[in-house]
């Protein structure tokens, strides 16, 4: 892809299951206008990719290069297809295809989460480091994987499904139809669930669950395994990989350190030979997927020049993403 006639910004578009987000950016990454709007799964896929489709329509300008998406579940990045999101109640949809069709420019998608760790490598914790991995970690668990600079996809489009290795033999069933799935203890589905089958409240979140873990027995055993449960995944993710850093996003970093430390300390005792990544939680927050959908739109286009004016986003960045935005 090439672009044609001046280039002044480029419109990106994050679709979760509750939320859709968009905005547009200059030449230096910076945002011109911004719009989020419901996502009505409700309605059905069509009304879905309308809403998209409006949305990103009424931002583009004269100037304006393309369209960045991205989006959760099972997707083929290069034909432009939705696989199969089941949070969107979407399966096969050439979404792609379709938002072209709306806005009348370029539109190039990614996985939400890949997006997100494209975005930390170019513009934050990630920034001057080779290897990096960028776990979300909402109502389930997803990665995104830099290697040698380069972002990893897998033969399939698949990689980086961490939520679904294994950390207990014959463990919990997910909703994957596995057992001992990590996603089953350290997604924020997971924690819930977990928390009311040992008789937690029924009406307390995973936030809930994280705060009441300083001073409740059930909620403290419950959040400690999923931080075990995370750590365990991590030895793994460090022993393949060699990552120099992990970022963590999504809704569960909301618990900061109480998060991070148990995490810190188990990965480190699952390391005993080697010193541990460092393991941070993500500096772009719940912009990530945002600005890595208009990167990944940039690059495409061939148009790398431009991006190193880019800089990291401060002040009009938003806090921790919410839960959906996991790409799960």
């Amino acid at each position: 892809m090439t672009a044609s006639g001046p280039v002044r910004t480029v419109v990106a578009v994050d679709l979760g299951g509750t939320g859709i987000k968009a905005a547009r950016l200059d030449l230096h990454g910076r945002v011109e206008a911004r719009r989020t709007v419901a996502t009505p799964v409700a309605a059905g896929a069509g009304a879905v990719v309308s809403a998209v489709g409006e949305v990103a329509r009424s931002l583009v300008v004269p100037g304006t290069v393309g369209v960045g998406l991205c989006a959760p579940g099972v997707l083929d990045t290069a034909a432009g297809l939705v696989r199969y999101a089941p949070n969107l109640g979407m399966r096969d949809v050439a979404l792609a295809a379709a938002v072209q069709q709306h806005v009348g420019a370029p539109v190039v998608m990614e996985h939400d989460v890949r997006a997100a760790c494209l975005a930390e490598h170019r513009l934050g914790l990630g920034r001057g480091v080779d290897d990096l991995v960028v776990i979300a970690l909402g109502t389930g668990v997803a990665a995104g994987v830099v290697t040698g600079g380069r972002l990893l996809t897998g033969a399939a489009g698949s990689a980086g499904e961490l939520g679904h290795v294994p950390v207990h033999v014959g463990g919990e069933p997910c909703p994957c139809g596995q057992r001992g799935c990590l996603e089953a203890y350290a997604s924020a589905g997971g924690i819930v669930r977990r928390y009311r089958a040992a008789g937690g409240a029924a009406d307390r979140t995973a936030a809930d669950i994280a705060a009441s873990a300083f001073h409740e027995p059930v909620a403290a055993r419950i959040w400690q395994e999923g931080a075990q449960a995370l750590a365990r995944a991590l030895v793994t993710t460090t022993m393949i990989l060699d990552p120099a850093v992990i970022a963590l996003t999504g809704g569960l970093t909301g618990a900061g350190e109480h998060l991070l430390g148990p995490v810190r300390t188990a990965l480190a005792a699952g390391l005993a030979w080697r010193e541990p990544p460092r393991v941070a939680i993500s500096a772009l927050g719940a912009e990530a997927s945002l600005y890595g959908a208009a990167l990944h739109f940039l690059e495409t286009a061939g148009l790398h020049a431009v991006l190193t004016s880019w800089q990291a986003p401060t002040g009009d960045r938003g806090t921790a993403p919410t839960q959906e935005d996991d790409g799960c």
